[in-house]
């Protein structure tokens, strides 16, 4: 299992919701995609510490648990950055340099995408077509679209957002 780099940080609140969760759906068959999704919703990602919960209070294995959670690109392992970074590698994004783009934001950030910072400041992500192809290529930092960006812009980019 792919462990953060950022430290777990989930609260009693959070393990609370989650307990009250997992005993509306225990015992039902097909339960553990609902408690996934709840679980995703109340933590944001679906660390370990949060599949262990789950394990232990509903007696699947681990194993399944992380099976499921791994195979469903709708649950991510990594929690999100404050600040979300996107770059589209859709066709005219891609055919235009967008591959690039990822690769200097990875640089920038010292992170990979799918990946957190350290500080939890900021978490990248690439994606298939933002529907603005016009301005290709396309990089979405914390909801602003930046659009006909090179590598060479993305520093001052993101010196925007620290």
């Amino acid at each position: 299992m792919k462990v953060s780099n950022v430290p777990f940080q989930g609260t009693a609140e959070q393990e609370a919701k989650l307990i009250e969760l997992i005993n509306e759906h225990k015992g039902q068959k097909g339960c553990l995609m609902p408690i996934l999704q709840g679980a995703q919703n109340i933590y944001g990602y679906l660390p370990y510490e949060v599949q262990k919960i789950i394990s232990d209070n509903t007696g699947i294995p681990m194993e399944k648990i992380y099976g499921v959670v791994t195979f469903y690109a709708q649950f991510t392992t990594s929690p999100k950055g404050k600040c979300e970074i996107s770059v589209c590698l859709g066709t005219a994004c891609y055919v235009k340099g967008s591959a690039a783009i990822l690769e200097k934001v990875e640089e920038v950030l010292g992170i990979k995408e799918g990946e957190c910072t350290d500080d939890g400041a900021f978490s990248i992500e690439s994606c298939r077509c933002v529907g603005a192809c016009g301005l290709a290529p396309v990089m979405i930092v914390g909801g602003e679209v930046y659009g006909k960006i090179t590598p060479d812009d993305v520093p001052g980019i993101l010196a925007k957002y620290r």
